[in-house]
């Protein structure tokens, strides 16, 4: 594609202009001591090509050219505010990684799973209407009530905001209480996971040693596979207190084996 011909997010690239780097540092200057909106502006426009030529390396995956060259120019205009005029650096050079990582970025974050203009706007709508009904009813509204809210199917509204999640890691923590940190892996169940703790045969003893509701929670946990909110809500104390007597007696179970 010959860049220098087409139109881009209403840019006639042909009529850009390319400013010297004298020029470039002048309006920099200009835009440290004063701030100005006008100078700034200039500087973007003589920079577009540069944005140009940097994109190229990334056309080719699907992504909209319109798309690509405005989250170009949101990287340049970071290179702009951030340039230290104290540092022996052209700006061409400085600029370069600058629009590159904020490409790397968007294409990060949103080129894995396509997710529909429409999908974004049910997902927004319902959590706002999430942020309303939390303050209404001084709790977290349950999905139906926010579906009922925003006069949407239950199943679209579950989609629309899945759609949105970040993925997290199993160790960002969810609740803290003093010291002790109840974890996102501490609410997944796993019928599996007695295997890997504890071995059922050379630990009974030690098991027996432990109080019944200490041994109710192994129990529940690692033989009924169930999580630490489940195991909480039915013998009625909070999660983390679970976590930490489900902590508490692993570690003196390993201490006596």
């Amino acid at each position: 594609m010959a860049y220098n011909k087409v139109v881009i997010s209403g840019i006639n690239t042909a009529e850009l202009t390319v400013l010297k780097e004298a020029e470039k540092i002048a309006l920099l200057k200009e835009i440290k001591a004063t701030g100005s909106k006008e100078a700034k502006d200039k500087l973007i426009q003589g920079n577009l090509r540069l944005v140009l030529s940097v994109i190229q390396k990334f056309t080719g995956r699907g992504e909209d050219i319109d798309d690509l060259f405005q989250i170009g120019v949101v990287g340049l205009i970071k290179a702009i505010n951030n340039f230290d005029l104290t540092k022996e650096v052209r700006f061409s050079t400085y600029c370069v990684p600058m629009i590159s990582g904020e490409l790397r970025r968007h294409l990060r974050d949103y080129s894995h799973v396509k997710v529909s203009r429409s999908m974004r706007d049910l997902a927004y709508k319902a959590i706002q209407a999430k942020e309303r009904l939390t303050v209404e009813y001084q709790r977290e509204p349950r999905i139906e009530e926010i579906a009922n809210e925003i006069g949407e199917k239950r199943e679209d509204v579950v989609i629309a905001l899945e759609s949105i999640s970040d993925p997290v890691s199993l160790y960002d923590p969810v609740y803290t209480d003093s010291d002790d940190t109840v974890y996102i892996m501490d609410q997944i169940s796993d019928r599996n996971d007695v295997e890997s703790v504890m071995d059922e045969l050379t630990i009974r003893d030690a098991i027996n040693k432990l109080g019944e509701r200490e041994r109710n929670i192994l129990y529940l946990r690692f033989l009924r596979g169930k999580t630490q909110m489940e195991v909480a809500k039915e013998i009625g104390i909070s999660q983390a207190q679970v976590s930490r007597l489900e902590k508490g007696a692993i570690s003196r179970i390993k201490d006596s084996v």
